[in-house]
């Protein structure tokens, strides 16, 4: 069995711009600080006026050993997060 390469991955797979995602969350566009069209940071006053909300759950994903392919923590939490979005969790 062969794998593609992150590389290989990476540029078959068109990113979607941070700001389509921080909509899809409810995050406006004046509670972002932009990096570029797919990098942004998440203004702390956000995460205070939230703060007596509703408590979401936090899921770590720690000291696993990587596999031959290479796949590790990133790439457990990456496929987490995205097979609990898919059920119609919120994630981030």
């Amino acid at each position: 069995m062969s794998y593609k390469s992150d590389i290989e991955i990476a540029q078959s797979t068109p990113m979607e711009p941070i700001e389509n995602i921080a909509a899809e969350i409810g995050i406006s566009k004046d509670d972002i600080e932009f990096y570029g069209k797919n990098k942004a940071k998440v203004d702390y006053d956000l995460l205070k006026k939230h703060a007596s909300g509703k408590d979401g759950h936090l899921i770590l994903v720690t000291a696993i050993t990587p596999t031959p392919a290479g796949e590790g923590k990133t790439t457990t939490t990456v496929g987490l997060g995205d097979s609990l979005r898919r059920i119609g969790k919120k994630t981030i």
